[in-house]
């Protein structure tokens, strides 16, 4: 017991001084201080929070939330049980994936893949997304400005939640909002679209209602 708690009083030290190392646990949370570096970031039980400016490489968790903090960049984003959360100006280089948890990204944060997840709902504040959004029973709100260059794609969620009689996602794309590749719906959606957003690919599988102002209707 005593080399383990070495272990890790060693790797807790290591991030508080900023160093490149990765960072590994199997219980408890893990913060990274605002400004420091490290490698991978990873744990089981536990959530994972980047602060501001600090670069990390991979994060992932299975049962945790990840944030990352305004200016924080991370290479790669993943956990199972828990919400992503990306605050100004973050950046992920590759893709940010959770399987049950909702997804907000605020301004400026840069997704170089794809945004991934399954049950959740996704709020897409005026960032930006290189790849495609995809989920299977979430709700998605993009607005002031966002683009999704890959395009947007709600996969068939009768698999996983036929039993449980889940609501119709809606899917909001608001004005100034840039979807650069194809709108695909493989299950029934309620899609609004502003009059002031710009759609480059098809829309298939639901028929979009165009909205006028700021706030599509209820």
């Amino acid at each position: 017991m005593r080399s383990v708690a070495l272990v890790v009083g060693i790797a807790v030290a290591a991030v508080a001084w900023g160093s490149a190392g990765s960072v590994s646990r199997v219980l408890g949370s893990i913060d990274i201080a605002s400004g420091q570096t490290a490698g991978d970031v990873s744990t089981v039980n536990g959530g994972i929070d980047i602060g501001d400016r600090a670069q990390v490489g991979a994060v992932s968790t299975v049962n945790g939330h990840i944030k990352l903090a305004a200016g924080a960049h991370a290479a790669s984003v993943t956990t199972v049980n828990g919400s992503l959360t990306f605050a100004t100006d973050a950046q992920v280089t590759g893709n940010a994936t959770t399987v049950n948890g909702s997804m907000h990204l605020e301004k400026g944060v840069e997704i170089g893949g794809n945004l991934t997840n399954v049950n959740g709902d996704a709020k897409i504040d005026g960032a930006h997304i290189g790849g495609v959004l995809k989920t299977h029973s979430g709700s998605i709100d993009v607005s002031h400005g966002a683009r999704i260059d890959g395009g947007i794609r709600v996969e068939d969620s009768s698999n996983n939640w036929s039993l449980f009689g889940h609501s119709v996602p809606r899917v909001v794309i608001g004005p100034g909002v840039t979807i650069g590749g194809p709108m695909h719906f493989d299950q029934k959606v309620e899609l609004f679209v502003s009059d002031h957003a710009v759609i480059k690919g098809p829309i298939e599988g639901a028929t979009a209602t165009t909205f006028v102002g700021e706030m599509a209707p209820k």
